[in-house]
């Protein structure tokens, strides 16, 4: 899996429909329309995030790894 920072996977979260609901610290909160899913992504500058919290993002959000 390819390296991601926390700021270019909320692009594509916002890309495929996700919206930013609110900002708590350095983490932001991501809900889609129709669905109980929230996603905490953490923003730490362009620090990638680890993969296995990439991979489990990427699953709650029902995105696949091509979809970056």
């Amino acid at each position: 899996m390819k390296s991601v920072s926390g700021k270019d996977l909320a692009r594509t979260l916002e890309s495929h429909g996700w919206q930013l609901k609110r900002i708590n610290g350095s983490h932001h909160i991501y809900g889609k329309e129709g669905s109980v899913v929230r996603l905490s992504l953490p923003i730490h500058a362009n620090q990638p995030l680890k993969q296995g919290l990439l991979a489990h993002l990427l699953k709650q959000a029902g995105l696949r790894e091509e979809d970056l």
